[in-house]
């Protein structure tokens, strides 16, 4: 039964707390469109995508009048377009790329993502294709995100295609200066890559997935800095209780929200993804919720244990709220998208090193940065490989999405609008870790991966 103190604390949330769905996403199994024929197989992927999807923004868009919850975002994540090219691998991939931006258009999403490709053991020639291509992918369309896995915990880090990813970010950058770099704002790169993350850039439908499903990612960050703010008095368990008492309230209008576009949509359920996705609207940021705690600034010492506490009761909290949790689930740390990262990123307060160690007990990794536009490729190499061992050690996904702002140097800002917001060029140790990322081949699996 419906209590009414429940309905009006969710009416408060939505309208002053910044509580939304951040997305629906809709993943979508291309296996069946493979063809030797590209210009066949790209007419099998257009028709199965919008045949699929023709109703899936006018469904959440139904569901936001019908529920009064707002959903900002609907995507489309696709079967990793590396293994439908592998089929004609005589053509250029980019045609993918403009049939997924031609599919993207016709439905109405936001974004489509699954330009990517799965190396964490190695390269096809179809992978290799693909990652090349990736750069020009992204300067010719406006909706398709990309991303590469090239490592996990039981098959270790690929050397060869961390050294590939840096020039390749750099080159995407590089190709949209004229768009605030924007191509690298569509690029992830990632270690221990789950299949059902409906979270762009790094969005694909993994190949156990069913043929489609519906996917659901929630936020709320307002909502658990409005609570903490009427909770002063609490201890560091009390705090971490109403986290989680919170994170369930959030989980569940998302699990609503699933099972009702599931049920229009005669799609199945697939997950809901209880991740705290910030935005630079103010009252919408996971670093405030450190702030709240106690910390006079994200950055300062004590805040990988305070988001680690987070990170950790939202997990707790939103499992109880949700029959099939999955994606990445739990606190986002996107340096651009995050008003008060770009604060204390600003301020200096907050550095990459700081972020690489906090990205060890958060749900993602090194995310939204802009660096300095003169960055060697070797450097950000060397940034990938760090962050996916840390992820591979810790049998946990990570990720890089990294902006080499071309012409700026450290202190000038890079502003993209909207959700990607904007923020400063952060500082990059320069030293060169060239000989050791050029030495190419794997870093073995540890032997966390042997538990079978």
């Amino acid at each position: 039964m419906l209590d009414i103190n429940d309905i009006l604390e969710t009416i408060t949330m939505i309208q002053d707390e910044c509580l939304d769905i951040r997305t629906v996403t809709m993943g979508i199994s291309l296996l069946d469109c493979a063809d030797e024929d590209i210009d066949k197989a790209c007419s099998k992927v257009y028709d199965k995508i919008v045949r699929y999807a023709e109703n899936l923004v006018k469904t959440a868009d139904d569901i936001q009048t019908d529920y009064g919850i707002p959903i900002i975002n609907k995507r489309i994540a696709v079967t990793p377009i590396a293994i439908i090219e592998a089929a004609c691998q005589s053509h250029s991939p980019v045609k993918f790329a403009h049939c997924l931006e031609r599919a993207a258009k016709s439905v109405g999403v936001n974004f489509i993502g699954g330009y990517s490709a799965l190396v964490h053991k190695g390269f096809s020639a179809g992978d290799y294709a693909l990652i090349e291509s990736i750069p020009q992918a992204l300067k010719e369309t406006e909706h398709v995100c990309a991303s590469v896995n090239i490592g996990s915990t039981k098959a270790g880090i690929n050397m060869d295609a961390v050294a590939k990813m840096g020039k390749v970010i750099r080159s995407a950058a590089e190709l949209t200066a004229d768009n605030n770099c924007f191509g690298a704002a569509k690029l992830v790169v990632l270690c221990n890559a789950p299949e059902d993350n409906p979270f762009m850039a790094g969005a694909f439908h993994g190949v156990g997935e069913a043929d489609c499903v519906i996917n659901v990612g929630v936020s709320g960050p307002g909502v658990v800095r409005a609570a903490l703010q009427k909770s002063s008095g609490l201890d560091i368990t009390g705090v971490a209780d109403l986290i989680k008492k919170t994170a369930f309230k959030i989980t569940r209008m998302g699990q609503l929200v699933a099972k009702e576009a599931s049920k229009r949509l005669s799609v199945p359920f697939g997950i809901v993804d209880l991740s705290l996705a910030p935005t630079p609207a103010v009252g919408d940021s996971v670093a405030h919720i450190l702030e709240e705690m106690g910390l006079e600034s994200v950055g300062a010492c004590g805040t990988t244990a305070a988001l680690a506490m987070l990170n950790d009761a939202v997990k707790k909290g939103g499992i109880m709220a949700s029959s099939h949790v999955g994606g990445l689930s739990g606190a986002f740390i996107p340096v651009t998208e995050d008003a008060g990262m770009i604060d204390a990123a600003r301020s200096g307060k907050l550095t990459i090193e700081k972020l690489e160690a906090m990205t060890a007990v958060c749900s993602v990794g090194l995310d939204m940065i802009v660096i300095p536009g003169d960055t060697p490729a070797e450097v950000i190499s060397g940034i990938i490989a760090d962050e996916a061992a840390i992820g591979m050690i810790n049998s946990k996904t990570t990720a890089v999405r990294l902006i080499p702002a071309i012409g700026k140097n450290v202190g000038e800002e890079l502003d993209f609008g909207g959700l990607f917001g904007s923020g400063p060029v952060m500082k990059v140790n320069t030293a060169s870790p060239l000989k050791f990322i050029s030495r190419g081949g794997r870093i073995p699996a540890p032997v966390q991966s042997l538990k079978n």
